[in-house]
């Protein structure tokens, strides 16, 4: 007669050790990928608190061949004294334009306009960004 078996045999086809490298992937790829998720929120968190000062452009104007007018918005710290610094481009993408600005009055928002005075017409206005200032 025949003897009729449940499974397969013991250690045959080697799936005691894949078990156990596969184990051993899922655990690495597990600490792996908690290492990289803990980078991002550590590179992340860093970079918002490192935000002392942000700005925007709120409107610009080209007012001649040879200037812009542009609105800024400045948030900050009412002590912080910041230098935001703008750009104006001509229709060939050629940079006609820059100028740093330095944002000191007392306030935590900051709406001034500036006139940035350019080589030639102006087609834009470009916030570069915003930093704070090396003196404090």
């Amino acid at each position: 007669m025949t003897t009729v078996r449940d499974g397969l045999p013991d250690g045959r086809y080697g799936r005691s050790a894949d078990q156990g490298a596969d184990r051993k992937l899922k655990i690495i790829g597990a600490v792996l990928g908690v290492a990289l998720l803990g980078v991002v929120g550590w590179a992340g968190a860093s970079y918002i608190a490192g935000e002392d000062l942000s700005g925007r452009i709120i409107t610009w104007d080209a007012v001649s061949d040879s200037a812009v007018t542009v609105h800024l918005e400045v948030i900050k710290d009412k002590d912080d004294t910041g230098v935001c610094t703008l750009r104006s481009q001509a229709a060939d993408g050629s940079e006609v334009g820059r100028k740093d600005v330095t944002v000191d009055q007392h306030t935590d928002q900051v709406n001034t306009e500036v006139t940035l005075r350019t080589t030639k017409r102006a087609t834009n206005a470009v916030l570069v960004g915003c930093r704070a200032a090396g003196g404090n």
